[in-house]
């Protein structure tokens, strides 16, 4: 299994919002962090230049980001409620983890971290400092 993954609070809140914001359509968001020994430290978002928003996709142009080493990976919305990567996630997973919010997007319980296999891996919220 891999590294467990730290978010801080505003990141949290940030996700949610943002998948709201979108709904009833998919939104997706850049994580920026780092990579520590034991564990990913997500704390910031960037939204994805050119990006498009569907009923049942969301998606950028790679070509578009520029070079930033603290991206990390993904965040997308699932207006499905449905709290797993589908095929098409995993195809174009980016980055080192892809986390995935899940229709209403009101606490943490409707958001899971994955890693490139679709395992979920174990994540922890923490305060900003």
């Amino acid at each position: 299994m891999g590294k467990p993954v730290a978010i801080e609070r505003s990141v949290l809140d940030s996700i949610l919002s943002y998948a709201q914001m979108h709904h009833p359509r998919e939104a997706i968001l850049l994580l920026q962090g780092k990579v520590e020994k034991h564990r990913i430290i997500i704390d910031a978002l960037q939204i994805p230049p050119l990006a498009t928003h569907g009923a049942s996709f969301s998606n950028f142009p790679l070509h578009m980001l520029p070079i930033d080493f603290s991206i990390l990976g993904t965040a997308h919305s699932h207006p499905s409620g449905v709290l797993k990567p589908s095929v098409g996630d995993l195809n174009h997973f980016y980055g080192k983890i892809m986390v995935i919010t899940a229709y209403p997007y009101k606490t943490e319980q409707n958001l899971a971290v994955f890693d490139h296999d679709g395992n979920r891996l174990k994540y922890e919220i923490i305060n900003s400092n």
